[in-house]
């Protein structure tokens, strides 16, 4: 089997309403294209029928398997995907593709070839649809902290579209020790310190009003995770 060039990775808990719609976005965008593609859900600790769903999905699309992980946590899903995909450029991408998914194609190459490359809704260029304000604000606050205590230079670390070349992906993902939300702050504060460039990407991003994350309770453990990235960058930890 030829190595695939592409690998898309799309981690799903509880994802049976979006899982659908969004497979057959990501098998008509592979479809359009003249180099190989792997797509790989990564289904854990669903309580509903996600897996089936992936499952039939993969037996009528031969390009797309089904990884199944117990245990829960966003962070765990998508590590376990980027290790387990062999793309020589690795792609991971929300179940809900709020990014259009044919801007897959503006963070590999001929249109970029970095090491890592990020979705961000804040970069010039970049447009927000349908977000309330309240969303907008508390997201920009949070991210202050992260520009603070551990990643400076970067305006949206949350953009749940991530692109890493393949070396990359596999000096990076195995130093991960977060497997909640903040799990990708983590990897990118791994990557800097690894001397990786971190480019961010501009995208039209349309808010999901089913979005799993609860501002209040997830904004606090995202800052207490926060403080244990620094603390395991002054430990030494990720070296």
């Amino acid at each position: 089997m030829p190595v695939p060039f592409l690998s898309i990775v799309i981690p799903a808990h509880n994802e049976e309403r979006r899982l659908p719609r969004t497979l057959e976005q990501v098998v008509a965008f592979v479809n359009q294209q003249s180099f190989d593609v792997e797509v790989l859900v990564v289904e854990n600790g669903s309580r509903d029928s996600t897996l089936q769903i992936a499952q039939d999905y993969a037996a009528r699309h031969p390009l797309l398997r089904v990884i199944h992980e117990p245990q829960p946590g966003k962070g765990r899903a998508v590590q376990k995907g980027m290790l387990a995909a062999s793309g020589q450029y690795r792609f991971f991408a929300d179940a809900d593709f709020s990014m259009p998914v044919e801007q897959i194609s503006r963070f590999i190459p001929p249109a970029l070839d970095v090491p890592v490359a990020i979705g961000s809704r804040e970069a010039p260029g970049a447009v927000r649809y349908n977000e309330p304000p309240y969303r907008h604000f508390t997201g920009r606050v949070f991210n202050t902290f992260i520009r603070l205590l551990v990643l400076p230079k970067l305006q949206d670390t949350q953009c749940g579209f991530k692109m890493f070349r393949a070396d990359a992906a596999l000096d990076l993902f195995p130093r991960q020790t977060l497997m909640g939300w903040s799990f990708d702050v983590e990897l990118l504060y791994i990557a800097s310190r690894r001397g990786y460039p971190i480019f961010e990407v501009p995208v039209p991003w349309y808010f999901n009003p089913e979005s799993k994350v609860n501002v209040l309770r997830d904004s606090w453990r995202m800052f207490t995770d926060l403080l244990a990235i620094r603390r395991n960058g002054w430990q030494g930890k990720y070296e």
